[in-house]
Order: C-alpha cells, then sequence, then structure tokens
C-alpha cells in the first residue's frame, strides 16, 4: 500500500513509472466512449472515497471517472456531509472509512489534515490538493510537458504570479524530475524557501526574477494560475490584482520567450486577468491536453497506490 500524498515524498523512480504507465493508460484508450471500461480492470470490486472540503470540477469529474474507467465505484463525500474534524477526529474518520473503502482521495485545506488523515488510515490516501501543495496537477502537467516536448530534465519552466501550492509542486517535481525553475512575481507572493531549497538541494537550479519578461527568456514552458481565491474578500482581491498585473501572461510576454514555449493552466482561468483569452486559446497553449491528463496520471496514481 502505497499512499501518494506530495511529489517531494514519493521516490524518483515510483513518480518516473507512474507517468509512463499514464502514457501507456492514454494509448490505451485509443479514442474509446468515455464511459468505456478499460481492458485491465484493476479497480474491480472496489470503492474509493472522494472527499471534498473544497469544491472542485476537474479533480472530482476526473478521479470519478478515472475510477469508473477501472471497474471500480466512487462515493463522493463533502466536508459538510461528513462534519470532518468537528465532533469526531479525523484519525478516527480515517480508521472508520478503512473499514468502508478501499482507498481514499480527500481535497482539503490544512495539510495536517491530510497528515493525519494518512497517519491513521488502514487504506492508500492520495492528497487532492491542499493548501500548501496540489502533487496530482503537477503529474499531470509533467505528463503533458513530455507529450509534446520530450524529457523535461535541464529544461526551463516559468512561474507567472504567485507562488501558491500549485507552484510550491512544481519546486517538488523540478528536484525530482530535474528540470529548473524560474519565478516571476511579487515579493509578497514568493513560495516558501522550504521548496525552493527542495529544488536547489536536488540539484535544480531555482531563480526569482521580478521582471516577467526576463524571466521567459529562454522558457520551454510558461505557467500561469489565478490570482485569487474564491474565499477572496473584495479588498483582498483588488490588493492582488494591484501586485500581480505586471506578471499577466499575454502575447507580448509570450513573444520574449521562445517560438515553441509551451503555455500551461490547470484551470479554471480568469481570462484577461493572470491570462489572456489570445494566450490561452493560441498555438502554444497545452491546457486542454493538460486538463485531460488529469485523468489519465490519477488512474496511473491510484494503480501505482494499490500495487496493480
Amino acid at each position: 500500500m502505497n499512499h501518494f500524498l506530495d511529489i517531494h515524498k514519493t521516490d524518483k523512480t515510483d513518480l518516473r513509472q507512474i507517468i509512463d504507465s499514464a502514457r501507456a493508460i492514454k494509448d490505451s484508450r485509443n479514442g474509446r466512449p468515455k464511459a468505456a471500461l478499460d481492458d485491465e480492470l484493476p479497480l474491480k470490486d472496489r470503492m474509493v472515497a472522494l472527499i471534498f472540503e473544497k469544491p472542485s470540477t476537474r479533480t472530482r469529474v476526473s478521479f470519478d471517472v478515472g475510477v469508473r474507467q477501472m471497474g471500480g465505484q466512487t462515493m463522493v463525500l463533502s466536508g459538510s456531509d461528513m462534519q470532518l474534524g468537528h465532533g469526531e477526529t479525523i484519525a478516527d474518520t480515517a480508521r472508520v472509512l478503512s473499514r468502508y473503502v478501499d482507498m481514499i482521495m480527500i481535497r482539503t485545506f490544512d495539510e495536517s489534515v491530510l497528515e493525519e488523515m494518512a497517519e491513521f488510515a488502514s487504506v492508500p490516501v492520495i492528497n487532492g490538493l491542499t493548501d500548501r501543495s496540489h502533487p496530482c496537477q503537477i503529474m499531470a502537467d509533467v505528463m503533458t510537458f513530455e507529450e509534446h516536448r520530450g524529457p523535461i530534465a535541464r529544461k526551463k519552466v516559468v512561474w507567472c504570479g504567485d507562488g501558491n501550492n500549485v507552484c510550491a509542486s512544481f519546486l517538488h517535481a523540478a528536484g525530482q524530475f530535474g528540470f529548473d525553475l524560474t519565478f516571476t512575481g511579487p515579493v509578497q507572493l514568493d513560495p516558501e524557501m522550504e521548496f525552493v531549497g527542495f529544488a536547489r538541494n536536488a540539484g535544480s537550479s531555482v531563480v526569482i526574477e521580478r521582471d516577467p519578461a526576463k524571466a521567459v527568456a529562454d522558457a520551454d514552458l510558461v505557467v500561469a494560475d489565478t490570482w485569487v481565491s474564491m474565499h477572496d474578500s473584495q479588498s483582498a482581491r483588488e490588493r492582488r490584482h494591484n501586485m500581480l498585473r505586471p506578471y499577466q501572461v499575454n502575447q507580448r510576454l509570450m513573444e520574449q520567450a521562445k517560438p515553441d514555449t509551451l503555455f500551461m493552466h490547470c484551470l479554471p482561468a480568469h481570462r484577461g486577468e493572470e491570462v489572456t483569452s489570445e494566450v490561452m486559446d493560441g498555438p502554444n497553449s497545452v491546457i486542454w491536453d493538460e486538463a485531460e491528463n488529469r485523468l489519465h496520471a490519477q488512474k496511473a496514481i491510484m494503480r501505482w497506490c494499490l500495487g496493480t
């Protein structure tokens, strides 16, 4: 049994195995109807609990579809359904759920909830997102890059905007997959030095560059994410917009990069804010492949967790 909690907590060899497995899973679908079962049914007779303290589109649909395509069933639960951590400890919830289901995916706020769930569950636990990291997304991103450009090792990835949880997982991936990362954004939103230090200690170059035009020079991949959270107040939204406006990914910025530089965004995107429609819908954008690959990468992660 394996938990998938974070990229930097998973062995490099296992990460590469997951990416290779995801590519094979995608190839084997080969245009089949979306509801068609896979040739192999590694989740046959398995029940997977999908817990959402945070709302979701891609995470919910991709995990649900992935489980069903592999022959399993899902139980989708919200934090309010379970009163997670209210009236019953996370540890006790983990123990109880482990008696009912074969695997748990949780999308939550506080990283400690994920960690406690994994500590006390006797079934695999997968990190569907926390406030500090989003590893499933970045596994799909690595897969997408390599589909289009080959091995990501020694490539230059540029993160534009807020050094948030998705940026953190990119830094973890930089260390594990051997690519370099340049962060460009306001100093108030720099990524945590713990994550920067992990990538640097693993031998990857991590550069902080305030000038976005300089940052994207020679980039192989430019990545953006939303500037605001659904939980931000109006005043907080305005402050963040004022700070981040110089870091919008637009056509003028992409022209400072190489002609074949890819663009990614984990979605949902606020068109005209962190990125323009011209870039999102342009020839360098691979955001729809990226979104699809959440399905295949997560199927590979679930198989790895169960050792199937």
